[in-house]
């Protein structure tokens, strides 16, 4: 076939074992292609690909020099970041200082999700042409790790299109950064196709070609629902990778000679969210009173769960069941509390009664539907009602589901948060007061203790690492003993491909295509 212009250049550049491209199936799409305007999952593993931050990982997860190539601390409120020379946007024009200042402010957004990880910046200034300060309301000693993955893009390129601001997702707004994208990363976008594929194109004069063994020229990220024909594809040979396949399935894939499957525990939880702000409980019989506010109505929701047996059988072994709030990948983590509450639903009954509920009660039970948590949270309700307590289950697309939570219009649900590396993260985003700006802003039930956000605001500014990890210790004891939500279990991260391709695993379910090499 013969091969013009940017095609011939990439097979020279990555060589003709790249030249197919490599096709991805996923269970979700990234909904949009505005870099700030979410923090999921399925958005992250494509845009990462096209928009690059100051900071990285590396293969082994660790931070990174990245478009910035170091910074420092000069002064208590100040960071200051020395910027790579030489990258170029996907349309040749180069980034500078300007395009990094304009990047962060944008991320500071109101309709931006990543603003809740720079809680505590006030936006950044240019020093010079590749120098820029990052200003801090308060002292923070690990800044430099919050701006991984708030992607830098073009200021004029977002001047030229009017998308200054993020797009606002929640109010379903259509912009043009949903459908089209400008950034530094080894991939540019050729076409987003919502909810069928997005194909990306390596970007010949991306700045760390030479540095990174990935050969894939083009890579598709296929949106396939369905467990089984995700399955279907990669037997028929449609698809090279498969992200999330269904657990019942992981013994027979081991056993095809033509895959292989890279497995790692994930850094995320999976947790049940409660409605702590209302006087009453939506979607429940109940009323003038909300249960969900009461410390033993929540015990006994988490006694009733045998979630050993929904490991065993639902996930087929495939994950662990969990009473800590945060993985022991992260720094501060508490070994004594990753021992769950016993299963045990004559205790939850007994709680219940005491709790003035002796006859139990209803509520509505919101889960996203991927197939997996879906599963999981049937088996949820059908335990739930053993003790009383009602749980009428309503499963929806991304789409719908993640505003709920942002919006906090959840009487009960399931969720799961990826913090990163930084147990910070989680702490903020998921269990601060939520201040109608950043913090909280995944704070589904609007949870609130005066005591929690003082420790969540401590570690943020505290540069002793041991009493930072003391700090992110005292916050865990106090979520374990007011469960404001509940911890579930963890997965197994597992990936499927085919046996000519190499990739590297990080725990947060991102496939970084810098490493994938097809032999």
């Amino acid at each position: 076939m013969k091969r013009t212009g940017l095609g011939l250049l990439l097979c020279i550049v990555l060589g003709v074992a790249g030249a197919k491209p490599l096709r991805i199936a996923t269970a979700n799409d990234p909904q949009t292609m505005d870099p700030h305007a979410l923090a999921l999952l399925y958005h992250t593993r494509v845009i990462q690909q096209i928009y690059e931050g100051l900071v990285n990982r590396d293969e082994q997860f660790r931070l990174q020099p990245w478009l910035a190539l170091s910074w420092a601390n000069i002064d208590a409120l100040t960071w200051r970041f020395k910027l790579r020379p030489g990258v170029k946007f996907h349309d040749g024009s180069p980034f500078t200082a300007d395009d990094a200042v304009f990047s962060i402010e944008r991320a500071l957004q109101p309709s931006s999700q990543r603003a809740v990880q720079m809680s505590g910046v006030l936006g950044a200034r240019k020093v010079d042409g590749l120098t820029i300060d990052v200003l801090l309301q308060a002292p923070d000693a690990v800044l430099p790790g919050k701006l991984w993955q708030v992607g830098m893009m073009s200021k004029a390129w977002c001047e030229q299109h009017q998308v200054s601001k993020p797009q606002d997702y929640n109010g379903k707004q259509e912009t043009y950064a949903v459908r089209n994208a400008m950034g530094t990363g080894a991939y540019r976008l050729q076409r987003y196709e919502a909810d069928v594929r997005t194909t990306l194109l390596a970007y010949p004069q991306w700045w760390g070609r030479a540095s990174h063994a990935g050969n894939v020229h083009e890579a598709q990220f296929l949106v396939i629902q369905s467990d089984a024909t995700r399955l279907a594809a990669l037997g028929s040979g449609q698809v090279d990778v498969v992200l999330d396949p269904p657990f019942q399935d992981v013994t027979r894939l081991r056993q095809d000679a033509g895959l292989k499957l890279l497995e790692m525990p994930d850094i995320g939880t999976q947790y049940l969210a409660f409605d702590q702000q209302r006087g009453e409980l939506q979607g429940s019989e109940i009323r003038g009173a909300n249960p969900f506010k009461d410390l033993r109505v929540r015990r006994a929701v988490y006694q009733a769960i045998d979630m050993d047996l929904i490991v065993r059988q639902v996930l087929r072994g495939q994950a662990q069941a969990t009473g800590s709030f945060l993985s022991k990948l992260l720094d501060g983590y508490v070994p004594e509390l990753d021992r769950r509450l016993p299963y045990d639903p004559a205790a939850a009954r007994a709680l219940l009664k005491e709790a003035g509920y002796p006859n139990g009660f209803s509520s509505s039970f919101d889960c996203v539907n991927i197939s997996f948590r879906q599963a999981v949270c049937q088996a949820v309700a059908a335990m739930l009602d053993k003790v009383g307590i009602r749980a009428k289950l309503q499963t929806t697309p991304a789409a719908l589901f993640f505003p709920k939570l942002t919006q906090a219009t959840i009487s009960l649900a399931e969720f799961g948060w990826s913090p990163g590396a930084d147990p910070w993260n989680m702490l903020q985003s998921v269990v601060h007061s939520h201040d109608g700006a950043t913090a909280g802003v995944f704070n589904a039930g609007r949870y609130s203790s005066e005591k929690l956000d003082a420790l969540i605001d401590a570690i943020r500014a505290e540069p002793d690492l041991q009493r930072r990890r003391q700090l992110v210790g005292d916050s865990l004891r106090l979520l374990n003993a007011e469960l404001p939500i509940l911890p579930l279990y963890r997965v197994s991260q597992i990936w499927v491909l085919r046996r000519n391709i190499q990739a590297v695993q990080w725990p947060n379910s991102v496939l970084d295509l810098r490493w994938v090499r097809v032999d």
